[in-house]
């Protein structure tokens, strides 16, 4: 299930540089903003025209894949599933980009620029097929957009696809719904 992919980044170090210009947040005393970037709801902010472009579902009764995890670190958001293809978790998270490419029990897959915004894709440097699962994290002020995928071999649809370009292609159609400035 995605929303155990979430947790891929709990406990990231590094700075919080990747934040706009200009712009303050309140932080944590971990260098963590206090709360989840403001101005986008994975939940409610994708339209469904989206999420029908990838045949994607809500995962279970509770699609919600909110958690906290350790030192501060937050992601607020939901999760989905396409039949027989991948599942997702769509959450905002105090993690910046830099964060996340700081943390070396991940391997950074690859790096991109996704609608004008700084973006990561990693896995756990420890995981046995890196390719069924991969985290990107898209820069938001005070944080990220992070899509969570799980897309192990067996998937008939998209099993054979790598995980992270799945992700981006998520991306490529979710991040341009983020307001300027969040």
């Amino acid at each position: 299930m995605a929303v155990g992919a979430v947790l891929l980044v709990a406990g990231c170090g590094g700075s919080t540089d990747g934040q706009a210009e200009g712009v303050e947040t309140t932080t944590s005393g971990q260098g963590l903003a206090a709360d989840v970037p403001a101005g986008f709801d994975p939940c409610r902010d994708i339209p469904k025209s989206v999420l029908d472009s990838e045949r994607l579902r809500v995962a279970s009764s509770n699609n919600n894949a909110d958690y906290d995890g350790a030192g501060g670190v937050k992601w607020r958001g939901c999760s989905w599933a396409a039949p027989d293809s991948y599942a997702v978790g769509i959450t905002t998270t105090n993690l910046t980009v830099d964060r996340v490419r700081a943390n070396t029990k991940l391997t950074i897959r690859d790096e991109y620029m996704i609608g004008g915004r700084a973006a990561v894709a990693a896995s756990r440097a420890d995981n046995k097929d890196p390719r069924s699962v991969c985290t990107l994290t898209v820069a938001m002020q005070g944080g990220g957009l992070e899509f969570s995928l799980d897309n192990p071999e067996s998937n008939e649809l998209t099993g054979h696809l790598d995980t992270c370009q799945l992700a981006r292609g998520l991306a490529e159609k979710v991040v341009p719904l983020i307001p300027a400035g969040a």
